[in-house]
């Protein structure tokens, strides 16, 4: 692949980001931030009833970080994960087997999608405000993506074991022994690595089940509509449609 077919793909993997970047934040801010807000509300209850009834001053106002900064923050990660993945998606392209530069850009989203948030968050979910001790954040932060680059890794190794089966198993059978043999690992990793529960005993339980629900949702959006938008630019660009018999007349008329 030639660099200005590569340049042509990051761009359009970032057009693609930020696209799906706008679909995300629709269900971040319809979905996500009724729950922060709920849970903002819960802190705030707690720190009245323990005396704590020091109003902090807030340097970014509620309103402005519901709205404008998340829109940032969202539409930013958005473009830049999307080159990320069309640089991946570069190398991937012709490797993973004989798929079309659609189908190949759905794959890759899928199981990126697996690897760098669902397994991670399986084992370490996503919490509103009010959850999480703050002089454990470090140690947190430290685990989360210790399981995220764990898991990416094991991807990668799980892809290479099933390329390397395939000849003598055949595509099928290779492909699902590599599935186990990452189910398997992440498993034992999933055993060792340590614990974090640090969900106040009397926080709404219903708060907290949909706000990583809606953070799941969010992900998933983010990454279908990344692999639907890119899909398509890179289809387009790797395979463009041949003209027509019409416009081949119309382009051989002098104008």
């Amino acid at each position: 692949m030639n660099s200005a077919t590569v340049r042509n793909l990051l761009v359009r993997g970032m057009l693609a980001g930020l696209g799906a970047g706008v679909l995300a934040l629709v269900v971040a801010y319809f979905l996500g931030e009724p729950l922060v807000d709920k849970a903002i509300g819960f802190e705030e209850v707690q720190a009245h009833a323990h005396g704590g009834h020091e109003h902090e001053v807030e340097l970014v106002s509620r309103s402005l970080q519901s709205t404008a900064g998340l829109a940032t923050g969202v539409l930013l990660y958005g473009v830049a994960f999307g080159g990320i993945a069309a640089l991946a998606y570069c190398f991937a392209l012709g490797r993973v087997g004989r798929f079309t530069p659609r189908a190949t850009a759905l794959l890759l989203s899928g199981c990126a999608l697996l690897a760098v948030y669902v397994v991670p968050f399986l084992k370490y979910p996503a919490n509103p405000p009010a959850v999480g001790n703050g002089d454990t954040i470090g140690k947190r932060t430290t685990l989360y993506v210790l399981m995220m680059a764990l898991s990416v890794l094991l991807a990668v190794a799980a892809t290479l074991l099933g390329k390397r089966l395939a000849p003598a198993l055949g595509t099928w059978y290779a492909t699902v022994v590599a599935v186990a043999a990452f189910a398997l690992v992440i498993g034992v990793a999933f055993a060792f690595l340590p614990v974090v529960n640090e969900v106040p005993a009397d926080f709404p339980a219903t708060v907290l089940w949909r706000f990583r629900l809606s953070a799941l949702a969010m992900q998933v959006t983010l990454w279908a509509g990344f692999g639907l938008l890119f899909g398509e630019l890179a289809e387009r660009l790797l395979n463009p449609r041949p003209a027509t018999a019409a416009e081949n007349r119309s382009a051989a008329v002098p104008g």
